[in-house]
């Protein structure tokens, strides 16, 4: 039997259809928690839950948009009804779109706004009385190289991730003492769906980029390190790609 340091916990998963949000269910079910997955695109949530329950697993799936408060509160009313507990929150939902900010429409730039950011903010709130209850928790904001860096023709993005790592440090300076970590993980190149929804002409291959499974497993990392020790960010680099 395979080591399972998350055994009976309950995780919630935002942006869990693809991706990264994908890999961290597949990787967070292994090391033994039941996971709440959420997204717009329901059939392919039904799809992952499938997978994981005929491997052992439980997963419990819950169609939302992340961006409206009250579809957030239920994803976690959802996941205490079912399982009496939420331990770990992931807030991964996210896209851009490589444009000028004169090229960009209003509704691009507030929907990345809402997606990369306001969300991130909606689902630490929402779990946040929940873990402070029961003083215990990890919840892990996906941040991204644009989170300490500035790039042109995705402002927007670079804005709401620069905001997810802010809001990620001053919201653990609010919780630390009730024995809750708020993380943020802020990757370089990944191959995932990402540069195809951006538009963006990634010189890498997708083989040498940061494949999903290893944010997962950073992610897992954060969540199982000793109570006494807190990662407050974490960026990941491909070593196609150069850091300067």
């Amino acid at each position: 039997m395979p080591e399972q340091p998350l055994k009976d916990q309950v995780s919630i998963i935002t942006g869990a259809s693809s991706g990264i949000g994908k890999a961290t269910a597949e990787v967070f079910f292994r090391a033994g928690s039941r996971v709440v997955l959420t997204a717009r695109r329901e059939d392919r949530l039904k799809q992952l839950a499938a997978k994981i329950e005929e491997s052992g697993g439980e997963a419990l799936v819950v169609p939302a948009d992340v961006t409206h408060y009250d579809q957030v509160e239920k994803v976690v009313a959802a996941a205490l009804e079912r399982f009496g507990r939420i331990d770990v929150m992931v807030n991964n939902a996210g896209y851009a779109i490589e444009k000028s900010v004169v090229e960009s429409s209003v509704e691009e730039i507030a929907g990345q706004i809402d997606v990369n950011l306001t969300a991130v903010c909606f689902g630490t709130k929402a779990v946040l009385p929940h873990m402070l209850e029961r003083k215990s928790g990890s919840i892990i904001n996906i941040g991204s190289i644009c989170s300490v860096r500035h790039y042109p023709d995705y402002a927007a993005y670079v804005a709401a991730k620069w905001g997810v790592l802010g809001f990620s440090r001053s919201v653990y300076e609010e919780v630390r003492q009730h024995g809750i970590r708020v993380n943020c993980l802020c990757p370089a190149a990944v191959n995932t769906e990402w540069a195809e929804i951006a538009g963006a002409d990634l010189p890498w291959k997708p083989e040498d980029r940061l494949q999903p499974e290893d944010l997962a497993e950073m992610a897992l990392l954060c969540v199982t390190m000793p109570k006494r020790v807190h990662l407050e960010h974490v960026i990941l680099w491909p070593t196609c790609e150069p850091t300067v």
